[in-house]
């Protein structure tokens, strides 16, 4: 099933909807087509392009904001499928301060690993083993995170969710960090 963004009326993203939802919020006059896939939904009298992003005609007023919640994809994700130890490909998740050293299962503890670093880790704090975190580990902020981790990101959704070059795919350089700089 194909899906689209949806829009505030301030081009704030809100959520992401099927496309056949989209098209009734559209046909409703609920929503302006924004851009759209370049296929169709036919009846017996119209056809109508299928929607890849809408904007709502009237403001919705988002009561609060929600964490992201704290899983595998969205992990690969903020850390751009990459080992925060060597840069390599991520494969496994790692605990910073290992749980069972009294380490959390958090957003600040979490991190992508490949294989190898994992292994080579195992279940000891960071200046145990000489290894350095690329970045710090923190939550995602914003809509556009819960987006993301909700599914995939189509190209012409960029503009609207105002995400860093690192969700894009680009890597930011960013600072070695040692173990006294995250926890304490």
């Amino acid at each position: 099933m194909s899906r689209a963004l949806v829009l505030n009326a301030t081009y704030e993203p809100l959520c992401v909807v099927a496309t056949k939802r989209a098209l009734v919020l559209v046909i409703d006059d609920k929503a302006e087509l924004v851009a759209d896939t370049g296929r169709a939904f036919h009846s017996a009298r119209a056809a109508f392009a299928e929607p890849s992003i809408v904007r709502l005609l009237a403001y919705v007023k988002v009561p609060y904001r929600n964490r992201v919640a704290l899983n595998r994809r969205a992990i690969f994700l903020r850390d751009n499928h990459r080992c925060q130890y060597c840069g390599a490909a991520a494969e496994n998740i790692d605990h910073v301060v290992p749980r069972s050293r009294g380490g959390t299962h958090s957003w600040e503890n979490v991190v992508a690993a490949c294989r190898p670093c994992n292994a080579r880790k195992e279940d000891r704090f960071l200046h145990e083993t000489h290894m350095r975190l690329r970045r710090s580990p923190a939550a995602p902020i914003g809509r556009a995170w819960m987006l993301l981790a909700m599914g995939g990101l189509r190209p012409e959704w960029e503009p609207y969710l105002g995400l860093p070059d690192k969700a894009r795919g680009h890597e930011a350089p960013v600072p070695d960090l040692a173990l006294s700089e995250l926890s304490a």
